[in-house]
């Protein structure tokens, strides 16, 4: 029978309701006395490093995370995480690539209610995951949340009620679970190679920019103390304005002869970005080498981003490491 690391983090799904609204209180232990008929496919044991609305969840706690599960690993055929779902698609990017190559199971689940009201998600949520976690086929960082298996880097929260919040973006579902019944879309558990590795440093110094229209290009120069590179979201298949007393061409400038990291992102969720289509992309992107994220979710791209950061800041191996270092993460690269 398989073992499984129960991770309990807070969230909605060990939420009760207080006089100020719905915060963390249900213990580690009680979640599984909601949960029937787990006992016939795996034993559960669980811990509990910190009890938080994930709102207030940030980057050392993602290396907490992989750190136990790396302190772990050896011990438990597969782990999963219960975990509020405002930033749960960050936890699963960023744990993607915290912890690579893994053949054993890493889900992240939690629910849109807390798991002890008569009518909520959690106990079918939680009961999936598990299920997902002693399966033989199932390996790497997944979200498993309304009956979906989501690589952890292309799970987005569409929703902020429904209780189907994620969706794949750009990308297929790994597998969906009804009725306890796993089918899978993507079985590539034979192409994983090599051994598991685990990593320890982020950088948290990356900014993510959202343009508007409007937006005047001095952004970019006071914030530039305090990060070590930016993420532009920009409109469309990507590019800058060129408007504004200072426009953006001078502030990229700057950055990058700083060896600060420039990179372009979209706005537009559903099929990513091509600078080279406008001449507002192309340009830029060919005077300043800028790379661009195509189909990435924002959330792994800013967790990636973190992850390549904390090794190195070298542009060259920046780059091979962003295009090259591939967790179901990107499909169109660079040519």
């Amino acid at each position: 029978m398989k073992k499984v690391l129960l991770i309990a983090t807070g969230g909605t799904i060990a939420s009760a309701y207080t006089q100020d609204g719905l915060a963390p209180r249900i213990a580690a232990g009680e979640l599984l006395q909601y949960v029937e008929g787990y006992e016939a496919f795996c034993q559960v044991e669980v811990v509990q490093p910190f009890s938080l609305d994930s709102t207030n969840i940030c980057p050392g706690h993602w290396l907490e995370l992989a750190a136990l599960i790396e302190g772990h690993y050896n011990d438990y055929d597969g782990f999963v995480i219960c975990h509020g779902t405002d930033t749960m698609a960050f936890t699963a990017a960023a744990l993607s690539y915290l912890v690579q190559n893994s053949r054993k199971p890493i889900i992240v689940t939690g629910a849109q209610k807390p798991i002890d009201l008569p009518v909520t998600d959690a106990r079918t949520n939680l009961l999936d995951s598990l299920h997902f976690a002693a399966e033989d086929r199932a390996h790497g960082v997944n979200i498993v949340f309304g009956g979906s298996v989501i690589a952890g880097t292309r799970a987005k929260k569409e929703r902020s009620k429904s209780y189907a919040a994620f969706s794949s973006i750009n990308y297929p579902s790994v597998a969906v679970i009804r009725d306890g019944r796993i089918v899978f879309y993507i079985d590539d558990k034979d192409r994983v190679s090599g051994p598991v590795r685990f990593f320890h440093e982020l950088n948290e110094k990356v900014l993510l920019l959202k343009l508007m229209p409007g937006m005047d290009g001095r952004v970019l120069n006071l914030l530039f103390p305090y990060y070590d590179g930016v993420i532009i979201e920009a409109f469309g298949v990507g590019g800058l304005p060129e408007y504004g007393s200072m426009p953006f061409y001078p502030e990229i400038r700057r950055w990058s002869d700083a060896g600060k990291l420039v990179m372009m992102a979209t706005q537009v969720t559903h099929e990513g970005s091509d600078m080279e289509v406008y001449q507002v992309g192309k340009a830029i992107k060919e005077e300043f080498h800028l790379m661009e994220t195509f189909d990435m979710t924002l959330e792994a791209t800013v967790t990636k981003v973190m992850w390549i950061l904390g090794q190195t800041k070298e542009p060259g191996e920046f780059r091979r490491l962003f295009y090259e270092t591939v967790n179901h993460d990107i499909l169109l690269t660079e040519v």
